[in-house]
């Protein structure tokens, strides 16, 4: 039997996912939460096998909430489920630890099996939301010089410093603590050799003119 927890802030969400979980005989959901704040009360002492986490919730998102669930309990699995097929907020959930990633257009009978799936400790990524994340990162595998040596999450925030974001406006794209940004800010500018954020942006720049070139190229 898994044990299931949904956050979502549409309780008629919640309630039409819990009653389609229910109705499976070895689902059972044990808790639901509206809220960041709500489901970090609530989840630890509960111990679900799993939890179900709307992207978006209000205070906070759900990418940010894996990322702490998973440092309080690192045995929870976590299915990320959204309208949106964004892959910035795809590759910062797995790289948060959530083990897939679904959207909410999903049919019944397919989340079910994603619950299944991930609830027993294998990652899951529907297809739409695998075709995405793999065309990021094959983009990303091909970049050459300074980039080599970065993240994922490094490259997202380097590309971004580039578009010449706050970092109030870098957390709320990439679904982080604006504090937390900043301290990935010094460390990638710490990694890239550089002093100064302007330098970053330049960098981030050029990156961005020699994908188009090589485009252009091709």
């Amino acid at each position: 039997m898994i044990k299931v927890f949904l956050v979502d802030d549409h309780e008629v969400v919640r309630r039409g996912v819990a009653d389609l979980l229910e109705a499976d005989p070895g689902l059972t959901v044990v808790g639901e939460a509206a809220t960041a704040a709500q489901a970090l009360a609530r989840i630890p002492a509960l111990r679900p096998d799993l939890a179900l986490l709307d992207v978006r919730l209000p205070d906070g998102n759900g990418v940010e909430l894996c990322r702490e669930l998973r440092s309080k309990l690192p045995d929870l699995n976590v299915l990320m489920l959204t309208s949106f097929t964004d892959e910035e907020a795809m590759l910062n959930a797995i790289l948060a630890g959530a083990g897939g990633y679904v959207i909410k257009d999903i049919q019944g009978l397919r989340l079910v099996s994603a619950v299944h799936e991930v609830g027993s400790g294998r990652s899951l990524l529907d297809n739409r939301a695998a075709a995405t994340l793999m065309a990021k990162l094959r983009a990303d595998a091909a970049d050459e010089g300074p980039l080599n040596g970065l993240t994922e999450q490094e490259r997202t925030l380097l590309g971004l410093i580039g578009e010449g974001l706050t970092n109030r406006q870098i957390a709320e794209r990439m679904f982080l603590a604006e504090k937390t940004v900043k301290n990935y800010v010094s460390r990638l500018l710490t990694k890239l050799g550089l002093e100064r954020r302007t330098q970053a942006a330049v960098l981030a720049t050029r990156i961005k003119d020699r994908r188009r070139h090589l485009r252009d190229a091709e």
